[in-house]
């Protein structure tokens, strides 16, 4: 039975797609900018713009999201004390990043001092950075378990041949495998971009970097959220 935390995540959950979009517009934009900011910089300008604008709007969608960490932590921490840890620095990572990260945004549009936005900004990445860390540590165990179990199927057969119930099981998890592997490869490319805000250098923050990280990131996202 779904109580009303349980209905507002499913509700914020459906910006996702939307979230993905506006993310290819932002990164799209960077890259335009630093490719013509030297030939054309009236439309180098107007990209930057564009960049901007897309960052803000994804900060407003993603208003009450940390509440998706909070309800996951109270619903489904993990089946074992190793995966509660682990889902208790990631999701709190990701707590800490989504409150913070409204807290810049309103910062940004004036609602609060926009002194405070720098703080802001390098809270909300920190703890952006370690969620994303854990996360990827937990997908990367489960990755493994689901390497072994294929192993265990493939010997369990004297015949050499699997059941029609096995080649079921053996496709759930390479589904599963690879939407994994999509979520680390987004993770990575956001810790990235979450290292050019917390230790600014010349590799994480470079526009380049930035932009293809940033698509990595959303195109992974398409590929995990678009519907079956």
């Amino acid at each position: 039975m779904n109580d009303t935390v349980d209905k507002l995540v499913i509700f914020l959950a459906k910006r996702d797609g939307i979230d993905k979009l506006v993310k290819t517009f932002q990164y799209v934009s960077k890259l335009v900018h630093w490719h013509v900011e030297k030939t054309h910089p009236d439309y180098a300008a107007r990209a930057k713009q564009w960049e901007v604008a897309s960052g803000l709007s994804r900060k407003a969608f993603r208003s009450g999201r940390f509440l998706a960490g909070f309800n996951t932590l109270r619903r489904s921490p993990g089946p074992t004390p190793v995966f509660r840890l682990l889902a208790m620095l990631s999701n709190g990572g990701e707590m800490v990043y989504f409150f913070f990260d409204h807290l810049l945004w309103l910062s940004r549009v004036g609602v609060l001092d926009a002194r405070l936005a720098k703080r802001m900004s390098f809270i909300s990445a920190f703890g952006e950075s370690v969620g994303y860390v854990f996360f990827v540590i937990s997908d990367f165990i489960l990755i493994r378990d689901g390497i072994n179990a294929e192993r265990q199927i493939a010997g369990s057969s004297s015949t050499g041949e699997v059941s029609e119930d096995d080649r079921e099981r053996l496709g759930r998890i390479r589904v599963d495998r690879v939407m994994r592997l999509m979520a680390v490869a987004a993770n990575l490319a956001d810790l990235i971009i979450a290292v050019a805000e917390i230790e600014p250098n010349p590799f994480c923050c470079h526009a380049v970097t930035l932009g293809i990280s940033g698509l990595v990131s959303a195109w992974a996202g398409w590929y995990r959220n678009w519907p079956l």
